[in-house]
């Protein structure tokens, strides 16, 4: 069985724990929930389908039962709490907190990688710029970011893309980048920093309206009424689109300057408009 650091649901945890226990001995679900002090026989069972929830407390007591080791106990409880939050803050919280735990003992979670590449705004700008700006050095880097950083934000960057492996270093120390794309992948917790990404660049297009002359940036909109099927089509071309433009923005290595684009398809009505009343 997998390390309990290697998951990022506790669902999952909880069902594969009683697969590897059940192939070894007579274990039963019965048996698993008393130890963790359950009337229920099979509650369980109905937690690691998704049926019932564990509370912090319910948590603690079934980390106990599979005994967990004291720093595994904390994990599985975050575990819970990413799974159960209500926001984005909370998951965010929660996962941090199995990220600080992993780091403790030299263990690696799945998908952390991804989720702070996507965390912040400066990963994907600095992962672009620094191959564009061969031989400068983290001040001359900071000061050609929209908003300006610091040196120490733009090291600390740098440092986790090359540990990440989405940036290396040649003998002479300029940057190169190991792949011309990155992209969000079937991950579990991916989807929860890409939404803080989204939030921190919707901002930087609003101060863009006035910050950046008409000649450098590009906005326009369009308000349409449509059906789900036309809705669906639509998406399809925007992800066409997408690729389009990531071949043309690959075709030649130089780069000039650093674009964001922005693709936004959202409703600005509430299902509504075929009922009556």
């Amino acid at each position: 069985m997998k390390s309990l650091l290697e998951y990022t649901s506790y669902r999952q945890y909880i069902a594969d724990y009683y697969a590897d226990r059940k192939a070894k001995s007579a274990f039963s679900w019965q048996e698993f929930a008393k130890s963790a002090g359950f009337s229920s026989p099979v509650y369980l069972k109905y937690v690691s389908e998704g049926v019932f929830n564990l509370s912090v407390s319910a948590a603690e007591r079934v980390a106990e039962s599979m005994h967990l080791a004291e720093y595994e106990r904390k994990f599985f409880v975050e575990l819970v709490k990413f799974d159960h939050a209500k926001n984005d803050t909370d998951k965010r919280a929660a996962f941090s907190a199995m990220l600080s735990i992993a780091e403790q003992h030299k263990a690696k979670v799945v998908d952390a990688e991804s989720f702070r590449f996507f965390e912040s705004w400066k990963n994907p700008v600095l992962r672009e710029l620094a191959p564009a700006m061969p031989g400068a050095k983290p001040l001359a880097l900071a000061h050609a970011c929209r908003p300006e950083i610091s040196a120490a934000e733009v090291s600390s960057s740098l440092n986790f893309l090359v540990k990440a492996g989405l940036l290396q270093k040649d003998k002479d120390g300029n940057y190169e980048q190991t792949d011309k794309t990155v992209t969000t992948g079937p991950m579990d917790v991916t989807p929860l920093a890409v939404r803080g990404l989204h939030r921190q660049m919707g901002e930087f297009a609003l101060d863009a309206i006035e910050g950046v002359p008409q000649d450098e940036r590009h906005f326009s909109g369009l308000t349409l009424g449509i059906t789900r099927k036309a809705y669906e089509e639509i998406v399809q071309k925007i992800a066409e689109f997408r690729k389009e433009l990531i071949a043309i923005a690959t075709r030649e290595p130089a780069t000039d300057e650093v674009y964001r684009l922005n693709m936004q398809f959202f409703p600005m009505t509430k299902k509504s408009l075929n009922k009556k009343g």
